[in-house]
């Protein structure tokens, strides 16, 4: 009997596939060449006509000197975009965001998903455990509900303590998945010989100790989501292992012999580029078209300026229920060192800050000298030479019988002997600073 031969999809196939991935919504799904393939009802209702054949710049840019998602497509680069279109009532934003079309590792064409951009609303926001008053994470939380919806895999870019596992929750809790499990597992936390059990569970007798079957991180999330910290410190044999169970959405646990299937949404996360580790070959890139489906960006907190005083203000509201100290303000000098710091491990570090505040300072009012020393001299560091180097010199013999004369004496030299300055850090007037100097014996 002749083998039946299973028939080639076509390009409508594959697009009218890529819709039902996508969860349907305002979708539209281009060729290699960027020519409309087939569009849902939803996009037409926000693009107007669509036809089918007719080329991408035509259709979102029409004569517009800007064409952001026309030009990063033709460069081979997913894009997320705003894109001004002609409406009853006048010009509307709408956002676009393009992800490519993969099937057996080749692009075979591109994925649009289109929305009205709504107005971000003014102030500060709190989304799902973030909490801002910057444009662009505003942005990224629009992103983040538009997002929750489909069903493709997500990678967050971020930082080191930016907040990706909360991104990560913000998707499943808003998805359809939002009743099933969330499982979470940092690639980098566990030691390469262990991460495959981890992920995908072990049969009985699979190795020494192993006296049951053991679920793996998959098979736990089953019909819910898995959060992939630091995926890019997944070894290459476990690259391979991943992709096939994104392909397949079937685990093969260590030891077993017949694989399981799973129902999971993917979430991964890294703070590297992707695309850099794929050149450095240490990434393989059909993992990293799997994962990057649709990526997303979080702003590190030194580009969102205004946020690091408005979360410091936030922090310390909460540590204020937990600790035997109550702080009520922050002062104008230790509002300005927070400002002034680069802030490489984001809103983790700014929250390590201010536990070291409540513990080394006293008084309802954080000021300079409560802040750790990295944050009032930019030379000084963690290893012992920089500590002695930056060591303060002995104090009076006034100020060793009182830790408030010590505090002042310190403000004092911080401030390089200004007293006005001195006093600002410290949220007192330099009146009153001068009255407890004289009662301390220091004036």
């Amino acid at each position: 009997m002749p083998r039946s031969i299973r028939p080639r999809l076509t390009a409508e196939d594959i697009a009218l596939a890529t819709i039902e991935e996508l969860g349907g919504g305002a979708i539209v799904v281009l060729d290699r060449e960027l020519r409309v393939v087939a569009s849902t009802a939803r996009a037409g209702a926000l693009l107007g006509d669509i036809p089918r054949g007719v080329l991408l710049p035509k259709l979102l840019c029409g004569g517009s000197a800007k064409r952001p998602v026309a030009e990063a497509l033709a460069a081979g680069r997913a894009v997320t975009a705003s894109v001004a279109r002609p409406g009853r009532e006048g010009e509307r934003t709408l956002r676009v965001s393009a992800a490519p079309v993969h099937r057996q590792g080749a692009r075979v064409g591109w994925a649009l998903h289109v929305d009205e951009e709504p107005a971000a609303p003014d102030g500060p926001e709190l989304f799902h455990g973030l909490w801002t008053a910057d444009a662009a994470m505003k942005h990224m939380f629009r992103t983040i509900q538009k997002v929750a919806r489909a069903e493709a895999t997500v990678l967050v870019r971020g930082e080191t303590g930016s907040g990706k596992e909360l991104v990560a929750t913000a998707i499943h809790a808003l998805s359809p998945r939002a009743g099933g499990p969330f499982r979470a597992i940092s690639c980098a936390a566990v030691p390469a010989q262990l991460l495959e059990s981890e992920l995908f569970g072990h049969a009985r007798g699979a190795f020494t100790g192993a006296v049951r079957d053991v679920p793996g991180h998959f098979k736990l999330a089953h019909q819910g989501t898995l959060f992939l910290d630091e995926v890019a410190e997944l070894p290459l044999d476990l690259q391979a292992k991943l992709l096939r169970v994104l392909e397949t959405r079937t685990v093969m646990p260590v030891g077993a012999r017949a694989p399981i299937e799973v129902d999971v949404r993917v979430v991964a996360a890294t703070h590297r580029a992707l695309r850099k580790e794929v050149e450095m070959g240490r990434f393989r890139a059909d993992l990293m078209y799997r994962l990057r489906v649709i990526p997303i960006f979080i702003p590190p907190l030194r580009a969102r300026g205004a946020d690091v005083v408005l979360l410091a203000s936030r922090l310390v509201e909460e540590m204020n229920a937990r600790s035997p100290r109550k702080i009520a303000r922050i002062s104008q000098g230790a509002k300005a060192a927070l400002t002034r710091h680069d802030w490489p491990g984001n809103v983790r570090e700014l929250k390590n800050v201010l536990q070291y505040a409540f513990a080394i300072g006293e008084g309802p009012v954080l000021v300079e000298s409560d802040l750790p020393p990295e944050l009032l001299s930019p030379d000084a560091g963690d290893d012992e030479a920089a500590f002695v180097a930056n060591a303060p010199p002995p104090l009076p013999e006034a100020a060793l019988a009182s830790p408030e004369a010590a505090k002042i004496l310190r403000a004092i030299e911080r401030s390089g002997g200004s007293r006005a300055r001195a006093a600002q850090s410290l949220g007192i007037s330099r009146v009153t600073l001068w009255r407890r100097m004289k009662e301390l014996g220091l004036a």
